[in-house]
């Protein structure tokens, strides 16, 4: 939208009448505020009006050219000076009278309010002034006012515990703005939020990533004061790592934490976070799908995250990730960690903003992770072992079957080998959720514990068969 000046350009002034206008009766003083708002001509002579502020001014007239001795009448116009219908009682100035010596009818049409409106134009200071002391009048007496006062308006308003405004002020000052960086400057920025009184910070891997080894790392609460933080953990594959404040503040308040498999699709969601540096951001939208299996980070195979998410359409951006996603109640559902860029064709590649596609860990597997991570400083994988492969194009999670021997791709004593499966078979279903591909198993895989017993479904040779498998263990990242 344009911030210049825009108006239309002033009418040139019309002629001067051929005859002097006759007096006619003063109209009658139009009701304050209906005045219509039609281009007031031109008064051909006296002095020019003050300019009134905010509006241009229009040129003044020229004096008419003598005509005649004494310079009257003036040569008659071309065409009516006020054009069809105009001038005062709807007669057209200059227009010869009836017969009868009554002016020619009234036509129809637009006009006739020019003279009324110059006539209301000269008194506006006086009627003006008559209605302001009409109306003041009138207010004291009780009859009535020109100002509308909303005096029912609360001194303080009041919002529910329950609501959007009140549920963000809980969680704010639990939640953090984490600023990484590198020994060669590289760095970031994200979120976080306040996980235990001994001062653990739950955030993403990928958010302090960069400082896990040297760097600095510093938490700012929504007070604006400042903490040092050391990593005291971080899974890569589930994109998880917990942070401890150097000299934690007492009174630390712990955000509540929610049940994520008990969400439904349609429930309210909150997103707290630092979009783009600016901290303390609220968003709002609902659970769009649960389930939905992501791969986040540098598409290079062993380097991707997996996590079977909470599909949001809350805006989340760069620097969300980390943040918690509330829900209704005020209670931490997930880990705000990737979105769908439209840019860029797929997750957690380039620097996108939000097209409604926001994807948060689960927070029932975040807080396994975190637990395992304050314990022991390493994360723990619950695993089949075998080799997916990723790039196959089958209905279902393809075990490799190339590239490398048999037993590396399934190895015998493993999960997988002891309950019979072979390269190239291919997994579609684990527990009750349908496999299409093998992102998808891995993010489901990870939804479980080492140790759990699962019945999987795989094809071998177009036939499928059922088996229960024991869930093993890797500790660490690869």
């Amino acid at each position: 939208m344009s911030t210049e000046n825009e108006g239309t350009a002033a009418p040139k002034p019309p002629a001067a009448p051929s005859t002097p206008p006759v007096a006619a009766p003063a109209p009658e003083t139009p009701a304050h505020g209906t005045e219509p708002t039609q281009q007031i001509p031109p008064t051909p002579a006296g002095p020019a009006p003050a300019q009134a502020p905010g509006y241009a001014q229009a040129p003044a007239p020229q004096a008419p050219a003598a005509y005649g001795a004494e310079g009257w009448p003036p040569p008659p116009p071309a065409v009516p000076a006020y054009g069809s219908g105009g001038g005062h009682d709807g007669g057209t100035w200059g227009a010869p009278p009836t017969a009868d010596g009554m002016p020619p009818a009234k036509p129809k049409g637009k006009g006739g309010l020019v003279a009324a409106v110059l006539v209301a134009a000269l008194l506006a200071g006086g009627v003006g002034g008559g209605i302001g002391f009409w109306a003041a009048e009138r207010s004291e007496k009780g009859v009535g006012s020109t100002t509308v006062a909303a005096s029912n308006t609360p001194k303080d308003i009041k919002r529910e515990a329950g609501s959007i405004a009140g549920l963000a002020a809980g969680a704010l000052p639990s939640v953090v703005t984490i600023e990484a960086s590198a020994g060669d400057g590289e760095g970031g920025t994200g979120t976080g939020f306040v996980y235990d009184q001994q001062g653990h910070i739950l955030t993403n891997n990928h958010v302090v990533a960069s400082a896990a080894n040297g760097g600095k790392l510093s938490a700012t609460f929504s007070d604006g004061k400042k903490y040092e933080a050391e990593v005291i953990g971080r899974a890569q594959g589930y994109d998880v790592a917990v942070l401890k404040l150097k000299n934690p503040p007492s009174g630390l308040k712990p955000l509540p934490l929610g049940d994520s498999d008990k969400v439904a699709v349609g429930d309210a969601t909150i997103a707290i976070g630092a979009p783009f540096g600016l901290s303390n951001t609220v968003t709002t939208g609902i659970v769009s799908a649960k389930n939905r299996p992501v791969a986040s980070g540098d598409a290079s195979g062993g380097k991707n995250s997996y996590m079977s998410a909470l599909q949001t359409d809350a805006s989340i951006n760069p620097g969300n990730s980390g943040g918690p996603l509330l829900d209704g109640r005020g209670a931490v559902i997930g880990i705000n960690s990737a979105i769908q860029s439209a840019g860029n064709g797929g997750f957690g590649g380039g620097q996108a903003g939000s097209i409604g596609l926001g994807f948060a860990i689960p927070i029932n597997q975040a807080k396994n992770v975190a637990e395992s991570l304050i314990k022991t400083g390493k994360p723990v994988y619950p695993i089949i072992s075998v080799s997916v492969d990723l790039q196959s194009k089958t209905d279902g999670a393809k075990i490799s079957d190339q590239g490398a021997p048999a037993n590396d791709l399934v190895d015998p004593n493993g999960p997988a080998g002891k309950a019979g499966l072979k390269p190239g078979d291919v997994i579609t279903q684990f527990g009750d959720k349908p496999i299409d591909s093998g992102p998808t198993l891995i993010s489901e895989i990870w939804t479980h514990k080492p140790g759990d017993v699962v019945k999987l479904t795989y094809l071998r040779d177009g036939k499928p068969n059922t088996v229960d498998i024991t869930l093993g263990s890797r500790v660490g990242d690869k």
